[in-house]
């Protein structure tokens, strides 16, 4: 009777435990999930106002009339739409360099995991020691390379550096392990089927999750590249939104300079959107692909 007693206590006990530490966790929870979205609320509020509501106002809450629209336009069309090119930009910068990256990590991946050569423990030392290095450490080496290649202030310069993810390379060589049986690819070469055939109808279909995650970490990191940019390119043209954004917002600290931190505000929350939209649509292979990886398992 006095076990039964001390066990349900101890039950009650280890049940009170796990209640504070849900607690615990979800007030811990509530604080990141607030300290993640008030960056974006501010940014979403701001952006409805004009420069003067912008100067004069509460920036945690709306004042004025919604000036969103006005905004978004004025954001387009200053300085002939410059706006629109710079967002061009990022996009060629986007898809050619976050593309490219994937495709080659797909392809050095995969024939890391799949393939025995002499030499391959030496690249696997090399590409783990790229990857603790950080990129803006080589851009002041790149840059003096590139210099003398003559391709500095333009767009090669900004998408061949993007186009070496050391990070996707080696998330796909320890995905390609476990997701592609060396078995089908042996029953495939039976079949007739040659390297390049294998890789392209069987191997890239079974390594999708794993693609659509270095796609999503080189796209995030390509839009958001800042100072690579900043010391390759020197005209405007070719600037991405991050270097094109500072440089309006810099611009009201010249003398007799328009000061335009309202189109600043929009052009940030402008950049932002196709971020979001190609997370959620990327987001959906990415679970699809897990979920399949837990049932297989």
């Amino acid at each position: 009777m006095s076990r039964y007693t001390s066990e349900k206590k101890a039950g009650k006990s280890n049940q009170g435990l796990h209640t504070k530490k849900s607690i615990l966790l979800t007030v811990i929870m509530g604080a990141l999930l607030i300290y993640s979205l008030l960056p974006l609320f501010w940014l979403f509020v701001n952006s409805t106002k004009t420069q003067a509501e912008l100067l004069n106002s509460f920036g945690l809450w709306f004042s004025g009339p919604n000036a969103l629209w006005d905004n978004i336009v004025a954001t387009v069309t200053y300085n002939d739409g410059v706006f629109v090119r710079w967002f061009g930009n990022t996009l060629l910068y986007v898809v050619v360099g976050a593309g490219g990256a994937t495709f080659l990590a797909a392809l050095g991946g995969y024939g890391l995991a799949k393939f025995n050569f002499p030499g391959k423990k030496a690249v696997f030392a090399v590409v783990l020691g790229a990857v603790a290095i950080p990129g803006t450490a080589l851009a002041v080496p790149t840059f003096l390379m590139f210099s003398q290649m003559g391709l500095t202030n333009t767009p090669w310069a900004v998408i061949l550096p993007s186009l070496i993810s050391p990070f996707g390379l080696y998330l796909i060589w320890t995905y390609a392990l476990d997701a592609v049986p060396t078995e089908v690819l042996e029953a495939a070469r039976m079949d007739g089927a040659g390297e390049f055939r294998t890789f392209f109808t069987i191997s890239l279909k079974l390594l999708a999750p794993g693609l659509v995650t270095v796609l999503l970490f080189t796209l995030v990191a390509t839009w958001n590249n800042y100072f690579l940019p900043l010391i390759m390119l020197s005209e405007p043209t070719w600037y991405p939104l991050t270097v094109g954004l500072k440089q309006w917002s810099a611009q009201a600290q010249t003398v007799g300079g328009d000061v335009i931190y309202n189109l600043v505000i929009t052009g940030s929350l402008l950049t932002i959107v196709p971020i979001i939209v190609a997370f959620l649509f990327l987001q959906r292979y990415w679970q699809s692909g897990l979920a399949s990886g837990s049932v297989k398992a």
